[in-house]
Order: structure tokens, then sequence, then C-alpha cells
């Protein structure tokens, strides 16, 4: 052999092992058990992590198992070290549009980049530079922004997410004029209160921390004005407060509706023109996996709707490649006719007659026919010689019958 296909193989294996490394940092991709444990592994790390690191905080814990809460937190910052190396390494997956180096600076740059990366570098820095070790431990905060991930099992906790980066212009505006408002009412209640008051309101930002805690709550108490016309003023602004405070929320409350609006008349939709949809998730060996959309020769009525890579959700172009680990959502019209169409699924109990039996042996009326086997998590395709076990999921698919669907139990 070559050793140009030498070169060739192990580039080929090295892309392989890093689109398996890529399924399986992804948040959310629960194909195989090894994605499931991954993410299940994370989780617990992160949580182990944030219990640790508030534990460390009591003098008594401390005192009692200091050493094993410092040696449990850094297990968990090593393993957030080698999920971002991961991560770094797959970076080409999670934006297959542009080069390697880029994808790796952009993931880099990206809020989630950031975030992976102060989950353990403050941890390590203090050995290089142990001046700033209490700056550092400042930003290990950021660690609790990975709980953020969680969003890919929720469909509650996306939501919140897409109302917010959908609202986001509305809430900019508010968040403005909240600002323009703190900096005129500072300014003000300082030329009101300083002649009376020189070492409470000494400059304009003592007016501004006055506004900020009379805006967004109801004072602290350590800084109030004494004049008439502060206290005048100071009731005017708690008032403007109270409606300032409620336009973001306002807008999020709307933006809430507004999308389970949307979700359910897009179901409405879809059920009144019959459209179904399914998810299909490409594996290895897969015939579509490497190859463009229009590729694909799909059926008439049949589209791909909708392909969701990692987090990525991408709508579909014809020159889109698809690849191993891409969940595919089909959209099709329902076949409408006049012959109605049984699918019975039938749970093989332990004294069911086919247990044991291979297919073909079966004894099956002409018009029945089994379309699917599902054993356990596997979905397996009915061949003549598969034979047939206890607790199999078997789909018989009957023509002629009065019945749409059934399910039987022996």
């Amino acid at each position: 052999m070559s050793r140009r296909k030498k070169a060739e193989q192990l580039q080929l294996r090295w892309t392989k092992l890093r689109g398996r490394l890529f399924a399986m940092v992804s948040t959310g991709v629960i194909n195989d058990r090894l994605n499931q444990g991954y993410d299940i592994a994370s989780t617990a790390f992160l949580l182990v992590n944030l219990v640790v690191s508030v534990a460390l905080t009591f003098d008594q814990a401390q005192a009692a198992c200091g050493a094993v809460l410092r040696v449990i937190e850094a297990v968990t910052v090593l393993f957030f070290a080698v999920d971002w190396v991961l991560r770094m390494l797959t970076a080409g997956f999670l934006y297959p549009d542009v080069s390697e180096k880029r994808a790796v600076i952009l993931y880099f740059f990206s809020l989630a980049g950031i975030i992976d990366l102060l989950s353990f570098m403050p941890y390590y820095l203090p050995v290089f530079f142990p001046a700033g070790a209490v700056v550092f431990r400042m930003f290990r905060v950021a660690r609790i922004f990975r709980l953020f991930r969680i969003n890919a099992y929720y469909d509650s906790l996306n939501v919140i997410t897409e109302v917010i980066v959908g609202k986001k212009q509305q809430l900019l505006s508010s968040v403005f004029i909240l600002a323009v408002l703190m900096l005129a009412s500072s300014l003000c209640m300082y030329s009101l209160e300083h002649d009376a008051q020189p070492e409470v309101f000494s400059n304009a930002f003592s007016g501004i921390w006055w506004s900020v805690s009379t805006l967004l709550t109801v004072g602290y108490g350590d800084i109030y004005p004494v004049t008439p016309m502060g206290r005048f003023f100071g009731i005017v602004i708690s008032f403007l407060g109270v409606g300032v405070v409620a336009i973001p929320t306002g807008i999020i409350s709307a933006g809430f509706v507004e999308q389970y609006t949307r979700l359910k008349r897009i179901g409405e939709i879809a059920e009144e023109e019959d459209v179904k949809f399914i998810k299909i998730g490409l594996k290895k060996g897969d015939s579509w996996c490497d190859k463009a959309i229009q590729e694909l020769q799909l059926p008439h009525g049949v589209l791909i709707a909708v392909v969701q890579r990692g987090q990525q959700t991408m709508i579909p172009r014809g020159d889109l490649t698809l690849r191993m680990t891409d969940t595919v959502i089909l959209g099709a019209e329902s076949v409408k006719n006049d012959k109605p169409v049984n699918i019975k699924e039938i749970i093989l109990k332990q004294n069911h007659p086919w247990n044991g039996s291979a297919i073909k042996d079966l004894d099956l009326s002409r018009k029945s026919f089994i379309v699917m086997i599902k054993r356990g998590t596997r979905t397996m395709i009915p061949k003549g010689g598969l034979i047939l076990r206890e607790n199999d999921k078997v789909f018989l698919y009957s023509v002629g019958e009065a019945a749409l669907h059934d399910r039987l139990e022996f």
C-alpha cells in the first residue's frame, strides 16, 4: 500500500474519530449510550463542582474535609479542561461551512467557548501569576453558565432562549431607556441635594447609585434626599421606576405568548394539511452521509424540512452536505385513499407462539406483513431469517381493516 493511500486512510479515520467525539460532546445528541453517558457525566461534574465551590466558602467544611473537597475540585476542573480541548478539536463540525482554522477561531471567541475556557483557566492561572489569585477566583463563577447547555434537553428552556433572542431589539431599547432615565435622574438629584448633603451626594456617581437603587428596588436607605424638592423628585422617580422595570417584563411576557401561539398554530396547520414529520438520525454507513441534499433521490412529495447538526439548526439547501450524526427531519403529505390501513403493534410476551420462530416460518395472512421489529432501543428490518424474541415489538401492516391503529399485548 502506497504512502498516499495510508495517509488518506489515516485522515479518514481521524475525521471519523473527530465526528464521533463531536457527537459525544454535543449536548442533546443521544443516539447512543456513549453520548448519553458523556452528557450525564458532564452535568454531574458541573453540579459536583458547584457544590464543592459553595462548600469551600464555609470554614467548618474546610476544617472537616478541605483536602477532599480540593481534590474533587481539581478533578472536576480537569474534566472541564479536557472537554474544552475536545470541543476545539471538533470545532470544524460545529462550523462546517468555514475552514478548520476559522472554525477553531469562531469557537474560541464564541460565548460558549469563552465560558468553557473560563470554567478551568482561572483555576490554573494562579500557578503562573500568584499575585492575581483573588481576581482569577472571581472568574470561576463562569462555570455556572455551563448549566445553560441543559436547554438542549428541555423545550421550555429553549423557548426562553428563543424569546430573548427574538425580542433582543425591544429589550435593548428598554435598557437604553432605563439608562437614560438613570443618568438624568442622577444628575437632577445631584443638583438638588449636593448643597444640602455634600458628603452624601458628593458627585454624579453618588446620584447614579441612588437612581439605580430607587428605579430597580425601593432603595437601600444609605442615600436619600432631605430637601423638599429632592423628596418630591424622588417620589416621581419611584413611580417612573415601576413603569420602566415593567417594560422588559411585558416584552418577555408578550414574547412567550407569541411563541406558544406560533407553535400551536404550526401544529394546527400541520394537522389541517395532514402533513407528517419524521426525525431520522444519520449513523455510520448510512447512504445519505457525505451527500449533498440535491443528490438524494427523494420520492415526490417528500422534502427535508430541517437539518440539526449538534446545537446548530440549519434550513436545508441543495448544496448542504449531510454528515454522520446529523438529525434530518422529513416532511410529507399523508397518502389519501379510500382503503384504510391498519398497523398493529404486537408485544411478544413470554408465552407468545412467535417466540423463537423465524419470520419466514410464521403463518401470516396474505394481507398482513411485518414491516418493522423493535428490540429494546434497536429498530430492525424484518428479514426472513430473523428470529423473534420475547419482548420484541412487532409492527404488523394490514390492508382492508377498519381500525387505523391498534395495540395488542400477549
